[in-house]
């Protein structure tokens, strides 16, 4: 099992990676299309600020094993935070990486959540909340 969770934890980050790049190169107008027009930031900014940090991240559930706990809740973290761009999609009706009906990026919607429980199964964050937990419940 151990060796699962490291090659989804790998495959994870490698997304993180590529995904983060392509904030800064080749889907730089996908991603600013999904910043939500409420924020009180400029779009090019966010897109550019999160490429990083998701390169960031990326990397760091590759090469930081040894804090991979710490590294899922973030990367958990990061993804509820950016959520808010895939309902402003949604609602807006915004075609943004071959999202071309509201059916699409409904289905995008609910794999959100995935998305968070891969990073912190993958890391192990989840096993060690739920054993810290019980090693913490009165008796």
């Amino acid at each position: 099992m151990a060796i699962t969770r490291t090659i989804a934890r790998w495959l994870l980050g490698t997304a993180l990676t590529f995904a983060g790049i392509g904030h800064l190169t080749f889907a730089r107008e996908s991603f600013v299309a999904q910043v939500p027009q409420w924020l009180p930031l400029p779009a090019d900014f966010v897109v550019v600020a999160s490429g990083i940090v998701e390169i960031l991240l990326g990397l760091s559930l590759i090469l930081l094993a040894r804090h991979r706990v710490l590294i899922g809740w973030i990367v958990a973290a990061f993804f509820v935070a950016v959520f808010p761009g895939n309902i402003e999609q949604f609602v807006r009706g915004t075609d943004a990486f071959g999202l071309n009906s509201d059916v699409a990026r409904g289905i995008r919607l609910l794999l959100q959540p995935l998305l968070v429980v891969w990073a912190l199964w993958s890391t192990g964050a989840w096993r060690a909340w739920r054993a810290r937990r019980v090693r913490t419940t009165p008796s």
